[in-house]
């Protein structure tokens, strides 16, 4: 059973490629910058508990809440499913594929066969759009291979998996309405909101807070780790690969204001995305630093990414201290209501 004319959402981000294949399934196209700055996804979270064997850094807010953000922001219908039970998870699943609608899944990626890197990671999104009698089909992340299938056995356990992040077997769908609002204006204020967050963080291990956070804490992650080689890779591999708290959210909020930026006339938006063009990139240096220091043991590469973390923290609060105090759109946007951003 494969949902009729369904057309899978290319993206290098899981939940913004889950969601933006749901949404282009309901005639809603948008690129997955504006999905992920009107989703307010920009974050960052230093992550270490006694229960985990090494720091988590995280790029983005937590999952489910970028498409909660879009729902809010844009006025479409999501519905959220949970439950403990993995039949009623199946069911709620195949009533939808039934029923020609995609559905988006939270699940943890260790237990998909197609993933090459086994970590457990439950805040992983995929979009489904058919099943058979032995496997499910999925639309996940271009560097996963885009269109891909799971056994059905193998997605019960990615569903039902426990620990950080986890979800109870969670399952959406999205839907549009008659009262879409005029984008550029969702947009204006998804970056404001998303902006305040950011500099008032409840805890000091998230936004630029968590920044500072981690550039203290990462020159003592010799210490921190009983295989440094294999952590340090690994770490490195998902900020910069996966995404976690390296470039790829950056270029993505980057590419977000750059768009923006075509329709709204505001300095304090143009100084945002100049500031973001030159932040995505130091990333970038920091996940090779960590790398560099697991293949080396040498104290000085994490020295370095420390001091650039340390950095980073300050550059995006004043980045994000321009973008929190925005005016209201200019006379550039079309204010008919029409959506605009949509996919070059």
């Amino acid at each position: 059973m494969l949902v009729n004319d369904f057309v899978p959402f290319k993206g290098q981000h899981c939940e913004t490629t889950a969601t933006g294949s749901l949404l282009k399934h309901v005639g809603l196209e948008l690129s997955e910058p504006i999905l992920f700055g009107v989703g307010e996804g920009l974050g960052f979270i230093y992550w270490d508990m006694q229960t985990m064997p090494f720091p988590f850094l995280g790029g983005r807010n937590k999952p489910q809440q970028i498409t909660r953000n879009l729902a809010t922001n844009l006025h479409l219908c999501v519905n959220f499913q949970e439950t403990a039970s993995t039949r009623t998870a199946w069911k709620n699943v195949q009533i939808c594929i039934d029923a020609d609608t995609p559905v988006g899944l939270q699940l943890d990626s260790y237990f998909l066969e197609y993933f090459s890197h086994k970590v457990h990671f439950a805040g992983h999104f995929v979009a489904m759009y058919g099943y058979d009698e032995t496997y499910a089909y999925l639309v996940d992340t271009q560097p996963t291979g885009s269109i891909v299938r799971a056994t059905l056995k193998n997605l019960e356990r990615a569903r039902n998996a426990k620990g950080p992040m986890a979800a109870k077997n969670l399952s959406y769908t999205m839907a549009r309405t008659n009262d879409m609002p005029n984008l550029a204006e969702a947009a204006m204020h998804a970056i404001r909101h998303n902006a305040e967050d950011f500099l008032n963080p409840p805890i000091s291990n998230l936004g630029y807070k968590g920044i500072e956070k981690a550039g203290k804490q990462v020159k003592a992650w010799f210490t921190r780790s009983h295989n440094i080689g294999d952590d340090l890779a690994l770490a490195a591999m998902l900020m910069e690969g996966g995404g976690t708290g390296g470039a790829l959210f950056r270029n993505m909020y980057r590419d977000f204001l750059g768009e923006c930026a075509r329709f709204v006339d505001n300095r304090k938006l143009v100084l945002g995305y100049e500031m973001f063009c030159r932040i995505a990139p130091q990333w970038t240096e920091v996940a090779r630093l960590i790398k560099q220091a697991g293949e080396t043991t040498d104290q000085h590469y994490l020295d370095q990414a420390s001091a650039a973390l340390l950095d980073l923290s300050k550059q995006e609060k004043e980045a994000m201290g321009y973008l929190a105090h925005l005016d209201g759109p200019s006379s550039k946007i079309d204010t008919n209501g029409s959506l605009l951003f949509l996919n070059k």
